[in-house]
Order: structure tokens, then C-alpha cells, then sequence
């Protein structure tokens, strides 16, 4: 397989139920605050502009639209304010929560390897989802400017973390996955890549500023979000097929019509590039494979196991090494 093929790295489970159902506002004031600190005794220098953070976790609000809406931060080992850092904004699934995707994805730990920052937001609603276009629940069906808080919430951060403009990367799993699809159509001066797992995009109105590189993980035997589109076992949401998607971006992208494609096990690695701008279109086959993080841990066994053959998150983060802004 390709560069990334060797990655077989394990973890192991992730979704509750996804009842996957399908508020905008004008010039939203924005307020932030510091929920809880590891270390709130601690008041350094300033660097330049930037404060130097103790590394691990923080939990924050900002105000948008007249909503609070809170996330966590995940500050790397060894995070130096002087230096710009990458960013990998993660989003949680349908009813799940930023907690539950440190736990999924094992980012936190990939971002202290490699020293990037990672942020994981909340969802808004009773049952917390996104509004990725035609989907899904509350945050849908009060049309809730989704696109918005990401803009504001990477202005955000980027006022007391020395975050690389060039490097602000998005995956999300499930309802978060139909997020980054949208935030690749809407956030394109924004975000410089995405990797969506597990859910395919719902977003017909989807103009790019720009080419847009996509990363996408998903198994065959996806009850929830079906590989090969159609209404899921819910009956909520008439999805589409993975190749739908994918195909949209080779064409969007300008990519070569036929991939490079390697197998290893129940892997299947379909590869498009190169593209516009350096871009590329990757899409991961689980065969068999649930509705999962690959290589992560299970939200319930009863939405799906993850495979063990390939882990999603060290695989992204190359992609996304790959992939900064043009």
C-alpha cells in the first residue's frame, strides 16, 4: 500500500445511538471565558502576543449567536508560544460530546508526539449535533449558523494560541464528519484539509473557494451512515453513497479520474493525485467494517467495533503534514 498503509496501530470503541433527525443570527457578539484550568494559579509573561500554556487540557466558552458554546483545548507537551502550531479541530458524532472524542480518537496523545494543538467543540441542542446542511437534529432544524462559530471560534484561539494559519486541519466522525464536509464548502480560506469518518456529505449547495484536500474513512458494513448511501437503519436520513462524495471532490479538486489503489487485508486504499494546488482525495475501505473510529475505541458495541488493521488518527495526521494551505 501507500505511504500511509503501514500504519496498523490499534485502540479500542465510539457512537450511542444516532437518531439522525433532521438559527442563524446577524453580527453575534462574542464573548469568551476559561470554564476550568489544569493550573490556574500559573500567570506567565506574555511572548510577543501569545501567553505560554501549560500543556493538557482546558475546557472554554464563547458566546456566539446568543448561545454559549463550549470546547476543550489541547495543549502539547512542549508547546512553544514562538513557534506557529498546527491545529486539528476534531467533532464529536451525533448525542456524543468533546470528552468522548478524546477517548474515541486518541488525538490527544498524537498531538503531544507530534506538537500540534487540538481543539474539540460542542455541538449545540438537547442531543448535541452539528448542522452540516440537510443534517442533523436540533442544531438542522433551527438552522444553526455552525459554519459561523468555526470561523469565530478559530479567531478565537487564535488571540491567545500562536495557531499556523496555513495549518488549521478538520475531522469529525458521524454527524461530525457531515460537518467538516461542510466546513470544506463554506471554510475553504480556512481549513486546509478534512478527514471525515464514517458519514458522507449533505451539503448539495457545496461552492469551494479552492481545492480542498479530503482524507475519508469508512466500512463497508456501516449500519448508521450505509456505505452505499440510502435511508440508514433509523430511517431519519437518506445518505450518500461514500463514492458520491468522493467523486465530487476529484472533480471539485481536479484530480485524475482513476485512483492508485492498494489492498492489505480488509483495507482497501483508493488514492487520487496529484490535484489542483497539491491537493489529493484519499478514501479508506474498510471491508466489513462498522460504523467506527478505525483503530479507536468503540462508542458502544452496539453501533459498532473499530477495526484493528489500521489505526484513522496517525494516518491523518500525515495527510494533514501533507496538505497546508497553499
Amino acid at each position: 500500500m501507500t505511504r500511509n498503509s503501514h500504519k496498523l496501530l490499534l485502540f479500542p470503541g465510539l457512537l450511542t445511538t444516532l437518531a439522525l433527525a433532521c438559527s442563524q443570527s446577524a453580527a453575534p457578539s462574542i464573548t469568551t471565558e476559561i470554564i476550568q484550568s489544569p493550573n490556574p494559579s500559573i500567570a506567565p509573561e506574555t511572548v510577543g502576543s501569545f501567553q505560554p500554556q501549560v500543556s493538557g487540557d482546558t475546557s472554554h466558552s464563547i458566546n456566539f449567536g446568543g448561545q454559549e458554546r463550549t470546547y476543550l483545548v489541547h495543549i502539547p507537551a512542549g508547546y512553544d508560544p514562538t513557534q506557529p502550531s498546527p491545529l486539528v479541530l476534531v467533532f464529536h458524532g451525533f448525542s456524543l460530546n468533546a470528552e468522548e472524542m478524546v477517548r474515541i480518537t486518541g488525538f490527544n496523545t498524537q498531538a503531544d508526539a507530534e506538537g500540534f494543538v487540538v481543539v474539540y467543540p460542542n455541538g449545540s441542542g438537547k442531543k448535541s449535533s452539528w448542522n452540516g446542511g440537510d443534517c442533523c437534529g436540533e442544531a438542522q432544524v433551527k438552522n444553526v449558523d455552525d459554519v459561523g462559530f468555526v470561523r469565530a471560534l478559530i479567531e478565537e484561539l487564535s488571540s491567545w494560541i500562536n495557531i499556523d494559519r496555513k495549518r488549521v486541519y478538520a475531522t469529525g466522525f458521524s454527524n461530525g464528519a457531515i460537518m467538516v464536509y461542510r466546513l470544506a464548502c463554506e471554510l475553504s480560506d480556512q481549513i486546509a484539509a478534512i478527514a471525515p469518518v464514517g458519514a458522507t456529505q449533505d451539503f448539495p449547495q457545496c461552492q469551494p473557494g479552492r481545492p480542498v484536500s479530503v482524507l475519508h474513512f469508512h466500512g463497508t458494513n456501516d449500519q448508521l451512515n450505509p456505505y452505499e448511501g440510502g435511508v440508514n437503519q433509523t430511517g431519519t436520513v437518506d445518505f450518500l453513497p461514500v463514492k458520491d462524495s468522493i467523486q465530487f471532490w476529484v472533480v471539485e479538486n481536479g484530480c485524475p479520474p482513476e485512483a492508485q489503489k492498494d489492498e492489505s487485508g480488509n483495507i482497501v486504499h483508493e488514492e487520487f493525485s496529484p490535484c489542483e494546488q497539491g491537493t489529493a482525495v484519499e478514501l479508506y475501505t474498510i471491508v466489513a467494517g462498522e460504523h467506527a473510529w478505525p483503530g479507536g475505541e468503540s462508542v458502544s458495541s452496539e453501533v459498532g467495533e473499530p477495526t484493528k488493521e489500521i489505526y484513522a488518527t496517525p494516518i491523518m495526521w500525515e495527510f494533514f503534514v501533507d496538505h497546508p494551505l497553499p
